[in-house]
Order: structure tokens, then sequence, then C-alpha cells
């Protein structure tokens, strides 16, 4: 970047920008000098070596370091930037910054929007889950989204693969309450690629909030933190799949800490991402069975519910013997053959069919059940 020209007739979005881009400001270092300064002020201050930013930052290292950096800085051309790809920039001033982080224990000093800041609705829940779920945690996200979009409730997620992608997918084919996600790079730098066409939808019918100013890849530390966002945002945090260790189960946590419940979609039991949220229902976390026992946590009265995958009506006996075979996990042909003692040929044709009707979905060798009515063709996969 060009150095910086000391004008200071900027918007407050180009100081944010500014100060976001400074080596290792994360949300603490923001929040701390920006406490009682404007932007504008901040950016000043920590340019021209001000005293009060060592205080402010309790390190005259860092203070010293932010000095230098900023000379290399020029907010015009982060503004050009901005508004070249039409991203906002708000801090806790801000009249669109998102009143249910206004009073959280550890709000985002500054935010970055590709979309509308009033997508952020009164009602709003987060879907999230592992990156690598199973057919059935795609489509019990998908329904999720559809059905809490369709009843005016906002739908909080991450862009991630698998889980949170899904509930985006169902939340925009629902064309209701518009859908917001936060991601942990910045807003130029879809993360990862293959969601790209997902977010510029997500952007366009409501919006990406990231805390990283454009030009940042996501780094380790970001993930988490944006989790804390996405903790904030939600009334209910809903976990639809995650494996023990699950990345969405730095998002319970969050949530814990905010007294917000949480919610898990129980799994087979043998199922590798159905263990963590098996165990957050085994430790006391409430269990999600339909959508209205999401409606009942959010005192609203449910309209469009999503009747168990277990209850869908199979007419044909042996088409229900495959089924009960092949269970809520994915399961082999020679698997299902040995279960059903069937011939294979027999096996294989009606799985056929079945995959035509939407009622299973094949991955690589392996078969499993789409929580979808027969005659309907599930989402594939995002």
């Amino acid at each position: 970047m060009s150095p910086a020209t000391g004008d200071q007739s900027l918007p407050t979005a180009a100081y944010l920008a500014a100060l976001a881009a400074l080596d290792g400001a994360g949300p603490a270092r923001l929040r701390a000098i920006l406490a009682e300064r404007s932007a504008h002020d901040a950016w000043f201050g920590v340019r021209s070596g001000a005293p009060w930013v060592t205080t402010a930052l309790g390190s005259h290292d860092r203070a010293a370091q932010w000095c230098r950096a900023a000379v290399r800085i020029d907010p015009g051309e982060l503004l050009a930037t901005l508004r070249a790809n039409r991203f906002g920039a708000v801090d806790q001033r801000s009249p669109g910054y998102p009143p249910p982080l206004r009073d959280d224990p550890d709000p985002p000093a500054v935010l970055f929007a590709d979309g509308d800041l009033a997508a952020v609705g009164d009602r709003r829940v987060a879907v999230v889950g592992t990156r690598r779920c199973t057919r059935y945690g795609h489509d019990v996200a998908i329904e999720l989204g559809e059905s809490l979009a369709a009843s005016g409730v906002t739908v909080v997620s991450g862009l991630a693969l698998g889980i949170d992608a899904a509930a985006h997918v169902g939340a925009l084919r629902a064309q209701g309450a518009p859908p917001v996600a936060v991601v942990a790079g910045g807003l130029d730098e879809p993360y990862p690629r293959r969601n790209a066409p997902l977010w510029r939808e997500v952007a366009a019918a409501g919006v990406v909030l990231s805390e990283a100013p454009a030009g940042v890849r996501p780094q380790r530390w970001r993930f988490p933190s944006r989790n804390r966002i996405i903790a904030g945002l939600a009334e209910v945090v809903v976990v639809v799949e995650s494996h023990e260790r699950g990345g969405s189960l730095y998002t319970v946590s969050e949530a814990i800490s905010r007294d917000r419940p949480v919610m898990a979609v129980p799994g087979p039991i043998r199922s590798a991402a159905s263990t963590g949220t098996n165990a957050l229902i085994a430790d006391g976390g409430h269990v999600l069975s339909r959508i209205d026992d999401v409606f009942a946590l959010l005192d609203l009265v449910g309209t469009v519910t999503v009747g168990s995958p277990h209850q869908r009506p199979i007419a044909d006996a042996v088409d229900r013997r495959i089924l009960d075979a092949l269970g809520w996990q994915p399961t082999s042909i020679d698997e299902i053959v040995a279960h059903t003692r069937l011939p294979v040929d027999d096996v294989a044709l009606r799985l056929h069919r079945l995959e035509n009707d939407g009622v299973v979905a094949l991955r690589g060798r392996w078969y499993e059940q789409c929580v979808v009515a027969p005659g309907h063709r599930a989402a594939q996969s995002t």
C-alpha cells in the first residue's frame, strides 16, 4: 500500500479498516483503543505513537510496532476497496451494529459486512455442525434451515462445508427470513472456495459478517473467534452433527457461557459424525427431534414441522427391509445383502430406484438414507 496521506476527512469505515489491518489487531486490542475514542482519533493516535496507545494496549513494543506499520497503511486505499466491493464497516458506536452483539461479553470491536446488516432479525437460531457430515445430517440441516427461515427465524451459521452450508441452502430455499453468515477471513476471500457461489447468494439475500478486513486469509485463531460471534448472535444454538472433538463444540462452549440454550440432533450410536451431538444430549442438552422443539425454546408457535425420518411411509415391504438394513449410517451394498439375505441384483435394482426417488444417496460405495419424502429429489451436497 502507499503511505498514509494523513487525510483526516475520511469516513469512519476507512479508519476501522486501517485499524483492523494492523498485525495482531484482535478484538480485545481493538476494543481497548476504541473504548474511549472514535476510529479517527484511535487511528491517528496509533500512527503518531501517542502515549495513551501504550497504556491501552498494555505493551510498549506492540504500540511501537503498530506505529511503524501504520505509516505503510493508507486508510483511503482501504476505503476504496470497501466501496469497490460494496462492503460495510461498523463499530459498536455505529447505528448498523448488530443489536444482539452490543451487550455481548466479548463483542467484535469492528465488523465488516457483505450485504444488509438489517438482515440480523429479531429471532435467530444458529445451525452448526461438522464439515464431514453424513447425508442424514446434510438433509436434516437443509430442512431445519428451510423451516426456520420460512417461519421468519434468521438462520445463522459459518458458511463452512457440510452442516453450515446445508443450513444456509435450506434458508435460501425458503425465501423467508434472510440468512446471516459469520466467516473467519476477509470478505473478498471466500473460504472454502467451493462455497463461493453459496457465499454470494447469502450476501445477496442477507449478510456475511467478518472481523477480518479485506485481503486477510482465514487464520487458525480466527475460527474460534468467529464461533463466539455465531453464539452471540443466536438465541438458540442447534448442533446437527458433530464429531467428538468437532469445531462446532467451540460454538457450544461460547453459547453455554452466554446462557444460550443448546440443542442437538440425535444420531446413530455407531456414527462418528454423531458422537459429539449424542454426548451433548447425554450431558443434558436439549434434544431436537422436530422443528417444533426449537420453536418451543423460542416461545413461538410452530407452523412448519419436520417429520421424523423414521415415519416416512414406504409401501413396498422389500424396500422397507432394505431401508431397515441400511439404517442411518453409511452402508455398503454387501452389508445390506448380508442383513436382508436378498439377491444382490434385486438389492442393487431397488437401491437404484430409491436413489432416483431421493430416498437414499450414494457416496462412493456407501449408501445413506435421506430425510426427504419419496418422489422429491434430495438437494446435492454443497
